[in-house]
């Protein structure tokens, strides 16, 4: 399973009014929650102590590092270096969504037509260089992310950016193509770096040539102590710039946090029940179910506890290249999905753990239901015989097995007559097209224990008479082949968003489509698709936004790029007890690693607290 991290996503703030002064903070559709002069946000404690160590596991599937540049599209940067290193202009809250407030910015300006905003940089902010953060380095950062040694899904999302201009020594201005609420929100989010960051001997180098050169950023931790294939320690910066605002007061409470090195899931498991390091996060049913246990759980020492939250579910999916000859036919990719037994999957392999992905926005306002409404109807008139007929009426449901008048039997027995009218039937000892191509089709993953959750399918498939490979090859290849979409299937983990905006096109646009290292797994091009990706990027109200993205959420899913896997309404967290100590209850929308990162603290004796 690949996780595909939308940039920007995590700061989840725009604009929402239009003022001629600069504000503290933005909110994209309704009043922010924190005023002016407001002290600290609800979930920090701002008594909590400082010292002390954190110690983690990376959040990677490949947790060792070859660079220090997280933002190259080569190699493999530390786990949590770009949240940790780099600030940002604007930074969001943990307890509300779409919301943002100053950090670099001590203020920020929206043009009344909305087709720029401007940045006042704080007087106070520094480098870890003890350099000043200016409107040049801002300028120099866009201009690095929109080059062409970068991840292609900034320029996806800041397409609708026409540029960037210093206006002074603390003042930087982006000018914007067309009014969009969410724009600021974007260009607020984008990480900050000195423009003597890869200098040597007064000359820049490219940027896919600083790899290991230390970066400068104005985060509150820097890198400290590095043991290459074991661990890497990252020190919190005592002068930090920041550390009285209120947007930090209470935060960034440890003086190390260490990110250790194990080569697998087993190694990670028994080292956390030796204590070794203090915080891990389950996506493993089965692991969490019947392993998270012991004698130091028994003693009080680590505690397993599950944190609900109110983050959106997310699509995590198997994701069908419909790029492929064989899957370019959305009536084969519905076949496929319904050879899925999930229910089965759920009770005997994930203990009835997870609730099954159901669309691209659960959890939200998003999420589409029912019959289309009148607004969804007009984004959509316009492209019947272009779509399929299935979106005018009821919304897409995964297959079930289990219910009155449903079963994989009558399921199976429909993917055949699907099969059928594509054109692919039984002969020979295979299923075949009429070319005579045996459906042979290759499941591309990084993990050889990955077979397990795959193996029920792959033997439904086969009453079909589709054959489905296992092939687990090293992760480097593996991203490397996802990024030139070279596979037919795989598993995708896309985060969700309460207010999904320019992502949309780096994931569903046709121009990701042909852009390698993009996030359009699928292949999807339709002009239908792209007009309702624009009509929820344009969206001026959540009115608009609404029934635009229901829309896009009915075309998709009804298109079968898609077959839902699960989901988890909660954060499955093992800690010790002993050492680390926060504030309850979680903050709704936080990740689990963000906020015991930001806004837990160790226990310590107190002569070591300060």
């Amino acid at each position: 399973m690949r996780i595909f991290a939308w940039s920007c996503c995590l700061l989840g703030l725009a604009l929402g009014v239009t003022p001629s002064w600069g504000a503290h903070g933005y909110a994209l559709w309704d009043d922010l929650k924190y005023p002016s002069g407001f002290t600290a946000f609800d979930y920090a404690d701002p008594a909590a102590p400082k010292g002390g160590e954190l110690r983690l596991i990376s959040n990677q599937r490949l947790s060792t590092f070859d660079k220090y540049n997280p933002f190259t599209i080569k190699g493999s940067a530390p786990a949590y270096l770009s949240a940790l290193m780099f600030d940002t202009l604007l930074t969001g809250s943990m307890d509300e969504t779409a919301s943002g407030y100053g950090l670099l910015a001590e203020d920020v300006t929206v043009a009344p037509d909305r087709l720029s905003a401007t940045f006042r940089i704080r007087r106070e902010a520094l480098f870890h260089n003890g350099k000043p953060v200016e409107a040049a380095d801002v300028k120099h950062s866009y201009d690095t992310l929109m080059g062409p040694y970068v991840s292609p899904a900034y320029k996806s999302l800041l397409e609708d950016v026409a540029g960037c201009d210093v206006i002074d020594a603390r003042t930087v201005r982006f000018r914007f193509k067309k009014p969009n609420r969410e724009l600021p929100l974007t260009v607020g989010g984008l990480p900050v770096f000195s423009r003597a960051w890869g200098v040597e001997n007064g000359k820049a180098k490219r940027f896919d040539e600083v790899v290991m050169d230390t970066p400068i950023g104005s985060g509150p931790y820097k890198i400290g102590p590095v043991r290459f294939g074991k661990d890497i320690t990252y020190v919190r910066d005592p002068a930090y710039w920041g550390r009285d605002l209120a947007v930090r007061r209470g935060s960034n409470n440890f003086d190390r946090i260490t990110v250790k090195i194990y080569k697998d899931n087993t190694a990670r498991l028994e080292a956390l029940k030796a204590a070794e390091f203090d915080m891990m996060t389950f996506y493993s049913a089965g692991d969490w179910a019947r392993r998270v246990n012991g004698r130091r759980f028994d003693s009080g020492e680590l505690v397993k506890q599950a944190f609900d939250h109110k983050q959106p579910a997310g699509f995590q999916s198997y994701v069908l290249n419909s790029r492929r000859p064989h899957l370019s036919d959305p009536r084969v990719r519905e076949a496929l999905g319904l050879a899925l037994d999930y229910e089965w999957m759920n009770r005997q392999m994930f203990y009835n753990g997870y609730p099954r992905v159901q669309d691209l926005f659960g959890n939200t306002d998003c999420t589409a239901t029912g019959t289309p409404s009148p607004e969804e109807l007009a984004l959509l008139e316009g492209w019947r015989g272009k779509i399929p007929d299935a979106v005018f009426g009821t919304m897409y449901q995964p297959p079930r097995t289990e219910g009155e008048g449903q079963s994989l039997r009558a399921n199976l027995r429909r993917a055949q007559a699907l099969l059928k009218d594509a054109g692919w039937t039984y002969r020979d000892g295979a299923l075949r097209n009429a070319k005579g191509e045996a459906m042979v089709l290759e499941y591309l993953d990084s993990r050889e224990g990955g077979v397990r959750t795959i193996a029920p399918w792959m033997r439904n498939l086969v009453k079909l008479g589709v054959v489905l490979r296992f092939s687990p090859v090293d992760f480097a290849l593996y991203q490397q082949r996802l990024d030139k979409f070279e596979f037919d299937v795989t598993t995708i983990n896309f985060p969700g968003s309460h207010d999904p905006g320019q992502q949309l096109a780096d994931v569903f646009g046709s121009k990701a489509a042909d852009t390698e290292n993009s996030g359009n797994f699928m292949g999807v091009k339709s002009p239908a698709v792209d007009a309702l990706v624009a009509a929820a990027v344009g969206a001026r109200s959540k009115a608009e936004l609404v029934p635009a993205c229901r829309a896009l959420d009915r075309v998709i899913m009804h298109s079968h790029y898609l077959i839902p896997q699960w989901t988890l309404m909660s954060h499955r967290l093992a800690y010790n007890a002993w050492r680390l100590a926060f504030k309850a209850p979680m903050p709704p929308y936080a990740s689990g690693e963000g906020w015991v990162m930001g806004y837990w603290w160790a226990r310590l004796p107190p002569k070591e607290g300060r």
